[in-house]
């Protein structure tokens, strides 16, 4: 059974795939916070800004990876008007959360393959993967252990206490972005973030364009 909170389609609003067309499937649930305020100052991670508890009537829970892979298909098919599958490539499904990984499993991953699509997972990078994942993007934080130590891409929220980009640096990815702290401080991480990009040419910023535009 799969617990997902929603499924749409959208623009891809952050990191290396800033700008191309995606179908996010957001699962339910979190093992650095429950998602709900009264826990938030408790929490591994107190800067999230998603919901991601329970489901909406863009999500639900699915009992087989067909019929969940199903779903994303027509997320696809309806916001693209692409009824065939297309030059090799071009499907696109990122699965975040929460914490994706507590979920995403090998035997999901293979139906969406079979469907044609290039499955990318943003992850907190707690949790193990299974095989045949083909992006991935960790977000590391601060103050959880780091399983997954190598992958696609590096997405580190700047700037976290004890989360320095210099504890990172050395890791196994090909990408490695600094992303501004949403919040009151936006302003200020964003200069910082810059400034750091600047010195240190290995980071790259991102920023969260899809706020920027006010696209979901």
């Amino acid at each position: 059974m799969y617990t997902v909170k929603e499924i749409f389609y959208t623009l891809q609003g952050e990191g290396a795939h800033t700008g191309r067309p995606a179908v996010f499937l957001r699962f339910a649930g979190c093992n650095l916070w429950t998602g709900r305020e009264r826990d938030r100052s408790r929490a591994i991670c107190r800067f999230c800004d998603t919901d991601f508890v329970g489901t909406s009537l863009d999500g639900g829970r699915f009992a087989t990876p067909a019929a969940l892979a199903a779903q994303v298909d027509a997320r696809w098919t309806t916001g693209s008007r692409e009824s065939a599958r297309g030059p090799a490539g071009a499907r696109f499904v990122v699965c975040t959360g929460g914490e994706p990984l507590l979920q995403l499993d090998e035997s999901l991953i293979d139906a969406l393959h079979g469907l044609g699509f290039v499955v990318a997972v943003e992850t907190n990078g707690t949790v193990a993967p299974p095989r045949g994942i083909d992006w991935t993007c960790v977000s590391p934080k601060a103050d959880a252990p780091l399983v997954l130590r190598r992958g696609d891409e590096l997405k580190l929220v700047f700037r976290q206490e004890r989360g320095e980009p210099e504890r990172f640096a050395a890791l196994e990815f090909a990408h490695f972005f600094l992303q501004p702290m949403d919040g009151p401080d936006v302003t200020n991480h964003t200069r910082d973030a810059v400034e750091y990009c600047l010195t240190h040419p290995q980071w790259r910023l991102s920023l969260q364009t899809h706020k920027l535009l006010q696209i979901r």
